[in-house]
């Protein structure tokens, strides 16, 4: 079941047209979040995240749009779909209302809830599994505000996502056009080398990832290990001592290979526990 505008609706239901804002220009943005148990992980940080994507793209936002309203239409929409008191992964989507071309009639918006089941609900490491990247390099990631934020428009996303498909890949690395690895189809990356871990900045075209804010915080807190945010070059990669990509879903994903570079995972196992230690206190 679906939640549109507040109203929870069969899967069958029409509830859309070609007229969607979304469909035809990409005018939409969207979280995608993770529940357990009746509550919804890092909640504030996506709120405040989806607010600011929604003054970016200049739409209005509704006044019943606070944080306890969305929260209690994601609740109920768990509920309706028996998986309040499981794990759940959780798309809300927030796009402007039909009419007009480019410039839009109407700068109000719509919302969809949608849910689906996760099966573990801490995060884990496949240790045994080889998690193989390579870079994308047909199309390239503009540096802007625009792309920290998780909008519709996600094509370079795709593509790359088809690129490491056709080639067995598990994932692709994105480059902005100044040629800097700016993140991974699906998450932030993280470079480890010695006692410093490296991730780009957003200036650099990266998510404003919460998963990234949440392990920036961890590694500041972390003795021995220092964090810089700063631009990292594809030459970089093969010095590494560790990769790994991160996202509210799968939490820290640890890259094994790069081409003929392969990589421990040390730090992504110590940071991963202490990311649970947190999933486990706001449960």
């Amino acid at each position: 079941m679906v939640n549109f505008n507040g109203v929870v609706l069969d899967d069958e239901a029409v509830f859309l047209n070609e007229k969607n804002r979304g469909l035809r220009y990409g005018d939409a943005v969207f979280e995608t979040l993770r529940a357990h148990a009746g509550k919804v992980l890092f909640w504030e940080d996506h709120y405040l995240r989806l607010m600011a994507s929604m003054r970016i793209l200049r739409m209005e936002i509704p006044m019943e749009f606070t944080m306890e309203f969305l929260e209690a239409k994601i609740l109920e929409t768990l509920e309706k779909n028996r998986v309040h008191q499981k794990t759940a992964r959780i798309r809300l989507t927030v796009f402007r209302k039909n009419g007009g071309l480019y410039t839009p009639k109407d700068r109000g918006v719509d919302y969809i809830i949608e849910t689906s089941e996760l099966e573990n609900p801490f995060y884990l490491i496949d240790r045994e599994r080889s998690y193989e990247v390579e870079l994308f390099k047909d199309h390239y990631i503009a540096p802007g505000l625009l792309s920290t934020i998780k909008s519709n428009n996600r094509a370079v996303n795709v593509l790359a996502g088809i690129y490491a498909e056709e080639n067995e890949y598990d994932n692709c690395l994105l480059l902005n056009t100044e040629k800097k690895v700016a993140e991974a189809l699906n998450g932030n990356l993280f470079l480890v080398k010695g006692g410093t871990i490296k991730t780009p900045p957003l200036s650099d075209g990266a998510l404003n990832g919460i998963l990234r804010k949440k392990l920036i915080d961890i590694i500041g807190k972390t003795e021995d290990l220092t964090l810089e945010e700063a631009s990292i070059s594809p030459f970089e990669l093969q010095k590494a001592d560790e990769l790994f990509i991160t996202n509210v879903i799968s939490g820290i994903i640890p890259v094994r290979k790069y081409r003929k570079k392969e990589y421990e995972i040390e730090v992504s196992k110590m940071l991963l526990g202490r990311l649970n230690a947190q999933v486990r206190l706001l449960g």
